[in-house]
C-alpha cells in the first residue's frame, strides 16, 4: 500500500472521525511535509491557541512511522503528564488509522502510555516513541527526532532563574539527537523573554535568538490585514469577546505570537532612553564641570541595599547610581551586584567583602555621598564602610537611611512618573543586569499572597532616583581636580587691612 503524502494522511484521518479539515491545519501539514521532504533539522512551528498544531503534530508523527517503522520520537513538554498525552494520541492514531494499524504489535507489553515501541524490522534499545517531562533526565536516550510540545509554560518561564534552566535543558538536545536528527519546536510564546523571539534578548546576554537558525512557521489568529485565520471558529465577535476576557497582553502573545508579558507590567523598560556616553571631568576657566556627553550634570545620587543572602535565594545586595542635570533628566549610570566569595570567609568576613566591592563601584564617580539602607543587615555596615573609604582614600559620605514605606510604593514613586514623562536615561551597560527583566516583569504587589517577583534592583534604583541630592565634599578630589558640581568653587581674595 502506498503511503499518502501527510496532507492526504491528515484529510483521511478527519475524514474517519466524521470531521471536516480547516485550512489552518493543511497549511501546517504542508508545511511539515515540505520540510521533511527538504530535509531541514531544526523546525519552530507557532501557531494561536486551539489551532490543533499539537494534533497535527501527533499526526505528523505517526505518518513519519509509516515511512520509517525505525525512526526513535522523544516528546518533551512542560510536565510528564503533558508528553504522555500527545504519546497516547499518537498510539491511539496507529491503532486506528487505515494505514498504521499494521504498526501496531502483537504483544502490548511495549504499548504503554509514556512510551510504546511498534512492529519494526530491527531491535533498538530505545521504544518507538518516549515522552518525558522537561525536567527529567534523558541524558542516556538517543532520538531520531526530538518533539518539543509547549516545553514553554508559565511554570517554565516566569521568573528568569526558571527561563535559564529551561535554555540550559534544551541546550542538551544535541546530545540526544542522532546524526542528522530533527528538533521540531511547537507552542506559542509566554514570555518576553520567550524561547520563540525572533530578536536577541541582550539582557540575558543572548548575541542570536535562541532558536534563531531554525526554520520557522508561525501562524497568528489575524494576519496584517486583521482577518482570522479560521474563520469558521474565530469570527470577528468572537475575536473580540476573547481580546476583552483575556486582556490585551495575553491575547497579544498566545493568539498573535509576539513574545510579550502575559501579565500586564507597570514598568515598561521601553520608555527609558539609553545612552552609551561616560562621564568627563573638565576644568574651564579654573570651573570645575562633570558632563556626561554633551549634558552638564549637576547632582548625583547613590543607594546601597545590602543583603548577605545568595540572589537566587532572595534579593541581592545591590548599588545603584543615579545623575541628575538642570532640566530634571535622570541618568541611571551604573547599577551592580555584589557577592561575597565564601572561599575567602576565613580571611576577610563577608561585610568587609561587600564593603571593598561597594568602594570599588563608587571609585571614579564622583560621587559626593552613598546611602545605606539601614533595615536588617545595613544597620551593621556604615561605619565598616567609611573606614574601608578612608583606607582606599575616597571622600565620599557615607549616610545612613531607613526604609519604612512598603518597596512597591518607594519604586512606583521614584520609577512611574521619570518613565512616563521620558526624563528617566539609562546606560546601555544596564541591559545587562537583572534591572531590565525586572521592569519587564514587576507589578506592584497587591496582596499578602501574591507570587513575589524579583525586585532587588528596582528597589536600589528608586531609592538612588528618590534621595535627595547631596552636595558635600565630592567623592574624590585629585591634586589638580575641584568640585565638579556648580557653585562649588572657592574664591581667594587680596585685602590691604588687617585684622
Amino acid at each position: 500500500m502506498t503511503t499518502p503524502s501527510f496532507p492526504e494522511f491528515v484529510w483521511m484521518w478527519n475524514e474517519r472521525q466524521g470531521q471536516t479539515t480547516p485550512r489552518v491545519q493543511l497549511r501546517m501539514a504542508r508545511w511539515l511535509a515540505a520540510r521533511w521532504a527538504a530535509r531541514d533539522h531544526e523546525l519552530v512551528l507557532l501557531a494561536f491557541r486551539s489551532s490543533g498544531k499539537s494534533t497535527i503534530c501527533g499526526l505528523f508523527c505517526a505518518w513519519l512511522f509509516t515511512k520509517d517503522p525505525m525512526l526513535r520520537i522523544l516528546v518533551l513538554a512542560a510536565e510528564h503528564d503533558l508528553a504522555c498525552k500527545m504519546v497516547r494520541s499518537v498510539k491511539r492514531l496507529i491503532e486506528r488509522h487505515p494505514f498504521t494499524k499494521r504498526l501496531k504489535p502483537r504483544r502490548t507489553a511495549s504499548w504503554a502510555m509514556d512510551q510504546f515501541t511498534i512492529n519494526r524490522p530491527g531491535e533498538l534499545r530505545d521504544p518507538s516513541m518516549l515522552g518525558r517531562g522537561i525536567s527529567a533526565n534523558v541524558t542516556g536516550s538517543r532520538a531520531d527526532v526530538v518533539l518539543c510540545d509547549d516545553v514553554e509554560v508559565p511554570n517554565t518561564c516566569d521568573t528568569p532563574p526558571k527561563r535559564q534552566d529551561l535554555r540550559d535543558r534544551l541546550s542538551e538536545i544535541p546530545y540526544i539527537l542522532v546524526p542528522g536528527g530533527t528538533q521540531l519546536y511547537i507552542g506559542t510564546p509566554h514570555s518576553y523573554y520567550s524561547i520563540y523571539a525572533t530578536e536577541p534578548r541582550h539582557e540575558l546576554g543572548e548575541e542570536l535568538p535562541f532558536l534563531g537558525n531554525f526554520k520557522r512557521m508561525e501562524m497568528p489568529l489575524l494576519d496584517r490585514r486583521g482577518r482570522s485565520a479560521w474563520p469558521e471558529r474565530y469570527g470577528k465577535a468572537d475575536i473580540t469577546k476573547m481580546r476583552r476576557r483575556t486582556g490585551e497582553a495575553k491575547f497579544t502573545a498566545q493568539m498573535l505570537l509576539r513574545p510579550s508579558n502575559v501579565t500586564a507590567a507597570r514598568l515598561n523598560p521601553d520608555r527609558l532612553r539609553p545612552y552609551d556616553s561616560e562621564l568627563i571631568y573638565t576644568e574651564a576657566n579654573r570651573l570645575p564641570v562633570l558632563m556626561l556627553g554633551k549634558t552638564r550634570l549637576i547632582s548625583a545620587s547613590c543607594w546601597w541595599d545590602p543583603a548577605f543572602g545568595a540572589v537566587e535565594k532572595g534579593d541581592g545586595s545591590v548599588i545603584a547610581a543615579v545623575f541628575s542635570d538642570e532640566v530634571g533628566n535622570f541618568y541611571l549610570h551604573r547599577l551592580a551586584y555584589l557577592n561575597h566569595d565564601t572561599a575567602t570567609l576565613p580571611q576577610v568576613d563577608e561585610a568587609t567583602q561587600l564593603c571593598r566591592q561597594a568602594a570599588d563601584f563608587l571609585f571614579g564617580l564622583y560621587l559626593p555621598a552613598v546611602t545605606i539602607e539601614t533595615n536588617g543587615i545595613g544597620r551593621f555596615l556604615p561605619g565598616l564602610l567609611r573606614r574601608v573609604l578612608a583606607d582606599a582614600k575616597i571622600s565620599t559620605v557615607v549616610v545612613e537611611a531607613h526604609s519604612s514605606k512598603p518597596k512597591s510604593q518607594r519604586i512606583l514613586d521614584a520609577l512611574d512618573v521619570p518613565l512616563a514623562a521620558g526624563t528617566l536615561h539609562a546606560h546601555r551597560s544596564l541591559w545587562q543586569t537583572p534591572f531590565i527583566q525586572q521592569m519587564r516583569e514587576w507589578r506592584p504587589t497587591t496582596s499578602a499572597g501574591s507570587r513575589k517577583r524579583p525586585d532587588d534592583a528596582l528597589d536600589a534604583v528608586a531609592g538612588a532616583i528618590a534621595a535627595e541630592p547631596v552636595r558635600l565634599t565630592p567623592f574624590r578630589v585629585p591634586r589638580n581636580k575641584r568640585d565638579w558640581r556648580p557653585g562649588k568653587i572657592n574664591i581667594t581674595a587680596t585685602t590691604d587691612f588687617e585684622l
